[in-house]
């Protein structure tokens, strides 16, 4: 109390914080156990770091196959889908459809209208042009 030292907060997180290990981390702490050959040495090596033995396991295999990538923490949650690209230009194109048939249907309705007013008021239509049936 008298030496100027602060009192540690003895409050407990409600949430724990997840660690995570950069693949520099996991290679020196790796090179460290490799290092341990006297008995005791690694166990007094994973309890000055916090770390359990299984750690060590999965980061050898890791290492072994070559994977320096393995060694980064993987991102949590869902992944993104690969196909996010196609699925979009694919709703696209569908709005787009949608929107041409309407507008299709709705000049076909003029269309109509303006053939039963031709017919009502006596007006000939004209055939239309370049349909291939005249000579």
């Amino acid at each position: 109390m008298g030496d100027g030292r602060p009192i540690p907060d003895p409050a407990v997180l409600e949430k724990p914080v997840r660690r995570r290990f950069t693949a520099e981390y996991k290679l020196r702490i790796l090179h460290e156990a490799d290092q341990c050959t006297a008995p005791g040495q690694l166990g007094t090596l994973l309890r000055r770091e916090g770390l359990y033995s299984s750690l060590l396991g999965t980061w050898r295999q890791q290492r072994d196959q070559g994977t320096l990538a393995g060694l980064t923490p993987k991102r949590r949650g869902r992944k993104p889908n690969p196909d996010a690209s196609l699925i979009a230009e694919n709703q696209r194109l569908l709005r787009e459809t949608q929107r041409l048939a309407a507008k299709l249907r709705q000049a076909e309705t003029i269309i109509e209208v303006q053939k039963k007013l031709s017919e009502i008021l006596g007006i000939p239509l004209q055939p239309p042009e370049g349909n291939g049936s005249e000579p």
